[in-house]
C-alpha cells in the first residue's frame, strides 16, 4: 500500500489582516473523452473480409502447431518427474525434564505482554502547558474508517488495513504556542498479521523517501525516519512546516506528525520520535 498520506490537522493559517477571497474551484465531473479533431487522420479500418482471413489463418495456425508439437511428443521417452522431497522440520524428541525448561520472558523482555493491553498507556503524555487538540478523539481511540479517512484513497486504503489484519488505533496530540501542533498514532495489527506493521511502515517511508529524499535515521529503531517536509506558502496565508517521523516496533506501527508557521527543528522531531520509541 502505497498511498499517499495525508498530514493531519497541517491546514493553512490564514496570515493577518484580510485574505483574499478564494477563487472557486469547480468540481470536475465525470470523465468524458476529448472531442475529437475533424482534422486528424483516421484510423484506416480493416476491411470484414480481410479480417475473416485472418482469423481463419490464425486458427489453422494454431491447430497445426498442435498436431506438430503432439507427434514430436508422442516419439519421445517418458521424463521421469524429480521426486518430492523436503527437509524435515526439527523438534525435540520429548519436552524438556522438569526444571530445565526455558525461563518465560520477563516482562520487560516480552514486548507483547505491553501492547496487549490498554495501547493509550504507550503513547507520549502531554507536555505541561500543552493544550488539549480538537482533532483528537475524547477517549483517544481513532476508528479504522477514520484513520483510512486521513489518506488520499479513503476507502480503497480502509479495504486494505481491513485486509492487512488492523487491529486498533491509538491516537494523542497537543497544541502549543500559537500555531504548533502534534499528532501521534499507534497503529497495531493483529498477532497473526504483526508483519503488516513494518510493510505499513516501509511503504510509508518509501513514499516520503520518493517525495522529500531519505530522512534521517530515528536513532535505536532500525529503519525508522523523519522527515522535515518542504515549506508550503500560500499567498493569504502563514508559511506551513510539516515534520514526520515513521517506524514501527513489533506489531505497531508509529507515526509522529508536528506542524507549525515556524520552522520544525530536526532535534525537536527526533526527540519526540526516540521518546516515544522508548515507550514501546
Amino acid at each position: 500500500m502505497e498511498t499517499a498520506r495525508n498530514t493531519p490537522e497541517a491546514e493553512p493559517v490564514p496570515a493577518p489582516g484580510p485574505a483574499p477571497e478564494p477563487a472557486a474551484v469547480p468540481v470536475p465531473g465525470p470523465a468524458s473523452a476529448p472531442p475529437a479533431d475533424p482534422a486528424a487522420p483516421k484510423a484506416r479500418r480493416r476491411g470484414g473480409r480481410t479480417a475473416a482471413l485472418l482469423a481463419v489463418a490464425a486458427v489453422l495456425g494454431i491447430v497445426g502447431g498442435t498436431a506438430v508439437g503432439y507427434g514430436i511428443q508422442a516419439d519421445r521417452e517418458p521424463t521421469p518427474l524429480p521426486a518430492l522431497n523436503q527437509t524435515d522440520l526439527a523438534y525435540p524428541a520429548k519436552p524438556a525434564p522438569k526444571g530445565q525448561e526455558p525461563a518465560p520472558l520477563s516482562a520487560a523482555e516480552d514486548r507483547g505482554l505491553k501492547t496487549d493491553g490498554d495501547l493509550r498507556k504507550l503513547l507520549l503524555p502531554k507536555p505541561a502547558g500543552a493544550k488539549d487538540a480538537d482533532f483528537v478523539p475524547e477517549d483517544n481511540w481513532m476508528s479504522v474508517a477514520s484513520y483510512a479517512g486521513e489518506y488520499d484513497h479513503p476507502s480503497v486504503v480502509f479495504e486494505e488495513f481491513l485486509g492487512d489484519g488492523i487491529r486498533r488505533v491509538a491516537t494523542t496530540g497537543w497544541r502549543t504556542g500559537q500555531y504548533k501542533s502534534v499528532q501521534i498514532n499507534l497503529v497495531q495489527f493483529r498477532p497473526e498479521y504483526g508483519a503488516h506493521a513494518a510493510e505499513t511502515a516501509s511503504d510509508q517511508r518509501e513514499y516520503l523517501a520518493d517525495e522529500f529524499g531519505y530522512g534521517t535515521p530515528i536513532k535505536g529503531s532500525g529503519e525508522g525516519r523523519t522527515y522535515l517536509l518542504p515549506v508550503e506558502r500560500e499567498e493569504g496565508y502563514l508559511d506551513l512546516y510539516v515534520a514526520r517521523a515513521v517506524f514501527h516496533r513489533g506489531d505497531v506501527m508509529v507515526e509522529i506528525f508536528v506542524s507549525d508557521t515556524k520552522k520544525v527543528s530536526q532535534k525537536e522531531i527526533s526527540s519526540l520520535a526516540e521518546r516515544q520509541l522508548g515507550r514501546l
